[in-house]
């Protein structure tokens, strides 16, 4: 009888201590923002090929051992930037995230500090091994990444435009890399630039109350429902504009062009549930607008393949 009350007890304190690790597992991959580190590698890859490398072959590009230092530093600042940037946010993602923050319980913030020196590290480390002003760049991008959640995020308009620029700067060292300097990638940057501005800014309607309780100077929560909108539309008509300079003046074709031309109608979805008052609508608008990001990768992706076959 006791052995059985043993065996019984060994076998809940296994699967406890299971479910405390696997939590913690999760807990730091949510902390870390592991998943839109994949996305932005992705992102980084598709672009780097099919955008900013005109000239190089798959196999030498394959082998450009280089390009795969930068991006493997990039996705190692990505991580140490979400881990920063959750070690400030602790008490405003209580409210925001309750799920993510219960789950990120399980591991003591000293060690996502850790997880964060050694990620920074190892990044710095490698970036000074492929070349000092590829640290530099790093050294750069981690100082700001530091700065954005310890003051800027807090700072009415700055905290917008350093989120959008932090999530642009390695794409922006590629093309630097590549010297890829053409009309159509400036104005595709500009577009990119442009959609990330929107959907940050319609997140922060979403937590206005709480951005306001713990100090964050938003737009939504410094200016009145109707400017906020104002801006939100404008914004979205800018980028409509941008969208369509892009089709008629750089001879863009293929899966692109359709992406750009479809942008349009979704641009013009999104104005109207801008427009409308209720939450749903904010939630859905970002929704739509963090797809056609992905799309867009997608669609460069498959634009990319056409034009190399």
């Amino acid at each position: 009888m006791n052995s059985e009350k043993e065996t019984f007890q060994q076998r809940n304190y296994i699967q406890k201590s299971f479910f405390y690790r696997f939590s913690q597992f999760v807990g730091f991959l949510l902390g870390a923002r592991f998943f839109v580190a994949i996305l932005l590698t992705f992102a980084l890859y598709v672009s780097t090929f099919f955008l900013f490398n005109q000239d190089e072959t798959f196999r030498k590009f394959v082998f450009d051992f280089k390009v795969h230092g930068i991006i493997f530093c990039t996705v190692l600042t990505i991580l140490a930037g979400g881990i920063i940037n959750q070690f400030y946010d602790f008490e405003k993602d209580h409210i925001v995230k309750p799920f993510r923050t219960r789950i990120q319980s399980f591991i003591k913030q000293k060690y996502f500090l850790y997880a964060y020196l050694f990620l920074s590290a190892v990044s710095l480390g490698v970036a000074w091994m492929i070349s000092h002003r590829v640290f530099v760049f790093f050294l750069v991008y981690q100082f700001f990444m530091w700065l954005y959640s310890h003051k800027l995020s807090r700072l009415l308009i700055l905290n917008n435009l350093t989120f959008v620029s932090l999530t642009l700067y390695p794409f922006f060292g590629m093309m630097v890399y590549y010297e890829t300097f053409s009309k159509k990638v400036l104005l595709m940057a500009v577009f990119l630039f442009l959609i990330l501005l929107c959907i940050d800014i319609v997140k922060d309607t979403l937590t206005k109350s709480v951005d306001k309780a713990f100090g964050y100077t938003t737009v939504p929560n410094y200016f009145s429902n109707r400017t906020t909108k104002a801006i939100i539309v404008s914004l979205l008509v800018i980028t409509m504009a941008v969208s369509m300079k892009i089709i008629m003046r750089t001879g863009i074709s293929g899966f692109m062009a359709y992406y750009f031309t479809g942008g349009l109608f979704v641009l013009i979805l999104c104005i109207y549930l801008i427009l409308n008052h209720s939450r749903k609508s904010k939630f859905l608008t970002l929704n739509i607008l963090r797809f056609w990001v992905f799309a867009g990768i997608i669609a460069m992706l498959l634009n990319g393949i056409e034009g190399k076959l």
